[in-house]
């Protein structure tokens, strides 16, 4: 067995059409995708378990009030509920994620979960008044701090897609040499 054919996450390293050639490739690749999947399983977790804690929950507020996507909510369950029901959401995507090494299809599931989460926060950055400010002497408007923090979803959304490429390549029986 070559290299390439020994390294986790291969069949989407060929998909991409990647072809490892050394020990050290495949290592650099396996430790990139390693890192990024868990990072992101690492950072739901945190932030999943903060969601529970009346300091982050009034924090998003900002955030999730003028959103036509989750803002209807608060008027259910009030603003400590949404913030709860999103750390739940939160934890459970980061649990199959980081059942990687046991169920690829688990990991698949929880990475494409996590998807719509990025992308819902990412859209913040379009309905939060206030989020982009000008800059004396700089031509572009730029994101507050609120903003900012938004920002970091565009490499979490980045890792989550990654994540479910390998892992529902990974998932796929392999197809009998011809």
């Amino acid at each position: 067995m070559n290299v390439l054919q020994s390294t986790a996450g291969a069949p989407l390293l060929r998909a991409l059409g990647f072809v490892r050639r050394t020990a050290i490739d495949a290592w650099l690749g396996r430790a990139a995708l390693v890192t990024l999947r868990y990072g992101l399983t690492l950072i739901l977790l945190f932030y999943g378990a903060f969601k529970f804690t009346e300091v982050e929950a009034r924090a998003i507020e900002p955030l999730i009030a003028p959103s036509p996507l989750l803002g209807w909510t608060y008027a259910f369950m009030g603003v400590q509920g949404v913030s709860s029901m999103i750390g739940v959401t939160e934890i459970l995507i980061a649990s199959l994620i980081a059942l990687r090494p046991w169920s690829a299809r688990a990991c698949a599931l929880g990475s494409l979960a996590a998807v719509p989460t990025f992308v819902m926060t990412l859209s913040f950055l379009f309905t939060t008044p206030g989020i982009w400010v000008d800059v004396p002497g700089f031509a572009l408007r730029v994101p507050n701090e609120l903003g900012a923090f938004v920002l970091k979803d565009v490499f979490l959304l980045g890792a989550a897609l990654l994540s479910a490429a390998e892992a529902f390549a990974a998932s796929r029986p392999a197809r009998a040499a011809s």
